[in-house]
């Protein structure tokens, strides 16, 4: 039999992993009881596992109960910065001599989007995923496994904004362009040339995601209007 430790933190793992892939809706009311039952336990270790997801982040109390983190509009700048930063950093490790990046996790990431240059993905949710695991990829080749697994947090709390955003494939072909030129500047060695090209890349995005969250607002309070 799992004991008391065990079990809070298989729940709290399991919880954590399901909020941080996006399976979990934002609207959906994170019911101890629902949980419980989903895995398995009693309603004790969810309730300190939900504890330990408010204190992280993840989860956030709104009028009727908790939730999964649903970014506000004022969050994304802030949001975007930290991400900037963490993979800023990731380069900036290498400049400075610290490290080495690994060369085949950045080769293997290389060749996948140099394949998709000649077909590239769809323009859908699905692109999120492909996108934040070639960022994760490029920060994880410069050896901090502390820096992975803040920007994992980060693109968990925008993911949901990222996941309902209008792509297009002129946006998809520019991002998979981006990613090359990043990856291919690292590996020949001009890191300058990276860090701008990354910089740029992160920072174009997040104007551009700013921008239709706001849009997307405005077309809302309109409709309501409407209605009203």
């Amino acid at each position: 039999m799992l004991s008391p430790g065990t079990r809070r933190e298989r729940v709290y793992r399991a919880l954590r992993a399901d909020l941080m892939a996006g399976t979990v809706s934002p609207d959906d009311r994170l019911s101890e009881e629902r949980l419980a039952e989903l895995y398995g336990v009693s309603r004790t270790p969810v309730r300190e596992a939900l504890a330990r997801l408010v204190s992280e982040g993840l989860v956030e109390r709104r009028e009727h109960g908790l939730f999964p983190y649903r970014p506000r509009f004022d969050d994304l700048g802030d949001l975007y910065e930290l991400r900037v930063t963490l993979e800023l950093r990731g380069i900036a490790r290498a400049m400075s001599g610290d490290v080495t990046h690994d060369r085949d996790v950045l080769t293997s990431e290389l060749e996948r989007w140099r394949r998709f240059r000649d077909k590239p993905p769809e323009a859908d949710s699905g692109f999120v995923a492909l996108d934040e695991q070639y960022h994760l990829a490029l920060l994880a080749a410069s050896g901090n496994r502390a820096l992975c697994s803040a920007l994992d947090s980060v693109n968990a709390k925008v993911r949901t904004v990222r996941m309902f955003d209008e792509l297009t494939p002129q946006r998809v072909t520019c991002a998979v362009d981006d990613h090359i030129a990043v990856a291919e500047a690292v590996v020949d060695g001009r890191l300058d040339d990276a860090h701008s090209r990354l910089r740029d890349h992160i920072v174009n995005a997040s104007v551009a995601v700013v921008q239709r969250t706001e849009a997307a607002r405005t077309m809302a309070r309109l409709s309501r209007a409407v209605r009203d």
